[in-house]
């Protein structure tokens, strides 16, 4: 399990980088849309102004149920650990069991009766 305080940590970056994606969005379209340098300039610091923890790059995946910030699966939110403990307890449906630490989580929707 993951301190709290981390986990509390990347839940404020979430929030700001909600805040801020708007602001960020608008001034990126306008330094495409400016021909002048020393226009993108001053677009560029005012984008920069915004505080450093509302950059998307800055987000980092962790698992839903411990925390964990690495070896996640972005279908399932899942370390790698967890999912595999959850696949073979068959808690996860639609993935196949496997031996190694990969998994087949390809649904199938219909049946194979159209291609009759």
């Amino acid at each position: 399990m993951a301190r709290k305080g981390l986990i509390q940590r990347e839940k404020k970056r979430q929030k700001l980088e909600q805040k801020y994606h708007s602001i960020r969005r608008s001034s990126k379209k306008e330094i495409s849309k400016v021909s002048s340098l020393s226009e993108k300039w001053k677009i560029h610091g005012k984008l920069q102004s915004s505080p450093r923890n509302s950059a998307p790059t800055r987000l980092h995946r962790r698992c839903f149920s411990t925390g964990r910030p690495r070896a996640n699966y972005r279908d399932f939110r899942l370390s790698g650990h967890i999912l595999r403990e959850m696949v073979h307890a068959c808690l996860l449906p639609g993935a196949t069991r496997s031996s190694c630490y990969f998994y087949d989580h390809r649904i199938i929707a219909e049946p194979l009766s159209h291609f009759v």
